[in-house]
């Protein structure tokens, strides 16, 4: 999903996202009004110098959550976790697996000729490895293509150490390959998880072979390395008790260019796993973990060709950032795909899946 319109848009050159698939909220300055059903409340961010402040700031939110939960109930906007098993056989398909990963169970997808080339597919903050559907079933006739739930999403649920920084989901992704005994691949990844994407291409340049990254997170301005860029007010946390569609589907429509592609059946995929079982948590957590670093070092260590894939009506992360990038990979090509939004590879799939299979092709 794409966050909804609580905090700064930022200027058209910023690399920070506006909001991103899967987070409900941007960034929120202070003394922000947020609605919930016809009623508004302030956030207000002070620095608490004693413990009586403390104390009182967290008796008011405490207070407030309450409160804003029983209204919820009362306007039937109160939306609880579905049940695990319930979710599962809803999505299940015959490619379906689950792996136990660093202690948690991960759901992924494994299909295609399985001595193909391999590709892994990540996707963005508050998506799923459904994101993917229409590129995978094009991509598996050649290639075998595993897309995953990355810790904190989908089916995969909460990573049970709480672990979502850059170092954490490399590691992860290097635990997944090895258990998976797949000695060399090719990475494609949007938004979250193209960020990811490049991290594990930086810190295993001779494994992976190709690099695809779609609209890629990461590159924050020199600025703003240290920040937390994505950090929630504890009022916006009401998310886990209150999260109606139509909350969802404000978030997402600025995710694509046009937002009649946003279809009922999308919009209800992306409402049921945000409500799979502690993603809500682990979206607060992930974010509240989120912090800026210099990526420069690290982008200079990749060596595998790589494909910069934007559409030029991207909100959320700016086409003119791949320049950014372009400057300081090794070997890169750029394409921009007009009329197309962020979700590029849900908007209209076809346009972006030629590209990546054009760029994949010397590999076949």
């Amino acid at each position: 999903m794409v966050g909804l319109h609580f905090g700064n848009l930022g200027s058209p050159r910023s690399t920070r996202p506006v909001g991103w698939p899967g987070s409900l909220f941007h960034r929120v300055p202070a003394a922000r009004l947020m609605h919930v059903g016809n009623f508004v409340v302030c956030s207000n961010h002070k620095v608490l110098t004693d413990a009586g402040s403390i104390f009182k700031e967290n008796m008011i939110y405490s207070m407030g959550v309450a409160s804003i939960v029983a209204v919820a109930t009362l306007l039937g906007l109160w939306t609880p976790d579905w049940d695990r098993a319930g979710l599962e056989k809803k999505y299940e398909t015959p490619d379906t697996q689950f792996a136990v990963i660093q202690g948690q169970r991960v759901h992924f997808q494994d299909s295609g000729p399985k001595d193909g080339p391999v590709l892994l597919m990540l996707h963005g903050f508050g998506s799923s490895l459904q994101t993917w559907d229409a590129w995978a079933d094009s991509l598996q006739k050649h290639y075998r293509v595993i897309r995953l739930d990355l810790p904190g999403f989908g089916l995969s649920g909460a990573s049970p150490n709480n672990a979502y920084s850059e170092v954490d989901d490399v590691q992860f992704i290097e635990n997944f390959v090895t258990a998976m005994s797949i000695p060399e691949f090719s990475l494609i990844g949007h938004s979250m998880g193209g960020k990811i994407a490049w991290n594990v291409a930086a810190s295993n340049p001779s494994k992976v072979k190709r690099l695809i990254l779609i609209a890629p997170d990461g590159y924050a301005d020199p600025e703003d390395i240290g920040a937390k860029p994505y950090e929630i007010s504890r009022f916006m946390q009401v998310m886990k008790y209150s999260l109606p569609k139509f909350f969802v589907r404000k978030s997402l429509e600025p995710a694509f260019y046009d937002g009649k592609a946003l279809t009922e059946d999308l919009l209800t995929r992306y409402h049921d796993f945000l409500r799979a079982p502690g993603v809500r948590q682990a979206i607060i957590d992930r974010a509240n973990q989120t912090i800026n670093t210099d990526p420069v070092a690290r982008l200079k260590n990749i060596t595998a060709p790589t494909l910069l894939l934007w559409g030029d009506s991207d909100r959320m992360i700016p086409p003119d950032n791949a320049t950014r990038y372009a400057n300081v990979l090794t070997t890169s090509t750029t394409v921009v795909l007009p009329k197309q939004g962020h979700l590029l590879q849900e908007e209209r799939p076809q346009e972006g899946l030629a590209k990546v299979i054009a760029f994949l092709s010397p590999d076949r």
